[in-house]
């Protein structure tokens, strides 16, 4: 009887030791899928073949249509040469210019690529390659205005486009209270036509905008550019915008425009377009 008992408690022990054994397991170290594939936005647009940009398609020289219709631009240009080196199809999406950054982060597109200022408030919001070139928000007036400097718009109503740069620029700016009114419109070259008719005293946008529309639409006798002594709303760096998430495919943009910029590709572009080389 002893013997059973002693049977019976050396079983008992093993059972035990070997629950205590498995109670000790070490934690499973596995990574998560997360932590395993990490960022895969490079990959999946490896994978898709092609990248969705989005754009104002009425923004010459950045992108707009020709007389044929068809899109073409200097961002155009940029994208078509980056998306060739990095071995996929770029696509054009137009989109309403101030909804771009939640068309963005929606996914229905994959980066914007269109003159698109890096500002800081755009900055919490989506993520900007490296600057490829700075451009300044001027002010545009009719031939003969008697607006000659920015203190000169006190009392005016300026136009400028919704959802651009010009936006914050002009309403952070002292002269702001001294407005009558600011008009926002879908486009510089809209805010123009109302220029032109007399509905507003002033457009402000970009430089590489204004210049293109007054001097390709060969309106140059209808319009004036202060200078940059008489006044602007200082200067924005343009990037390419992603999804803040999506550092792989980040870092492949800013590869390529690097390379673009190394090697006379960017130059090359830009003088085509302005007939000097503007990209910094």
């Amino acid at each position: 009887m002893k013997r059973r008992w002693l049977t019976l408690l050396a079983v008992i022990c093993t059972v035990a030791l070997l629950t205590a054994g498995c109670a000790q397991k070490a934690p499973d170290t596995k990574p998560t899928d997360k932590a395993q594939t990490g960022d895969q936005s490079w990959n999946k647009i490896k994978e898709k073949g092609e990248f969705v940009i989005g754009l104002d398609d009425n923004y010459p020289p950045a992108g707009f249509r020709d007389k044929a219709g068809e899109l073409v631009g200097f961002d155009i240009d940029l994208a078509k040469e980056a998306a060739k080196r990095l071995g996929v199809k770029a696509v054009f999406k137009p989109v309403q210019w101030d909804g771009v950054l939640l068309n963005l982060k929606s996914g229905e597109i994959d980066l914007i690529w269109n003159a698109l200022g890096i500002t800081p408030e755009r900055q919490k919001e989506i993520g900007f390659t490296d600057s490829y070139m700075a451009d300044r928000n001027i002010i545009v007036v009719k031939a003969g205005s008697p607006i000659k400097s920015k203190a000169d718009l006190a009392g005016k109503t300026v136009g400028l486009q919704l959802g651009s740069t010009a936006e914050p620029a002009v309403t952070k700016d002292e002269i702001s209270s001294k407005l009558k009114e600011i008009r926002k419109f879908e486009s510089p070259t809209v805010a123009l036509m109302d220029l032109d008719a007399g509905r507003i005293d002033a457009v402000v946008t970009n430089e590489m905008n204004a210049r293109y529309l007054v001097t390709t639409e060969k309106t140059a006798d209808k319009y004036y550019i202060l200078t940059e002594q008489e006044g602007d709303f200082g200067k924005e760096p343009f990037g390419v915008g992603v999804r803040l998430e999506d550092k792989t495919f980040l870092a492949e943009l800013n590869r390529v425009l690097n390379e673009m910029k190394a090697d006379g590709t960017a130059a090359k572009i830009s003088n085509e377009w302005f007939g000097s080389n503007i990209i910094k």
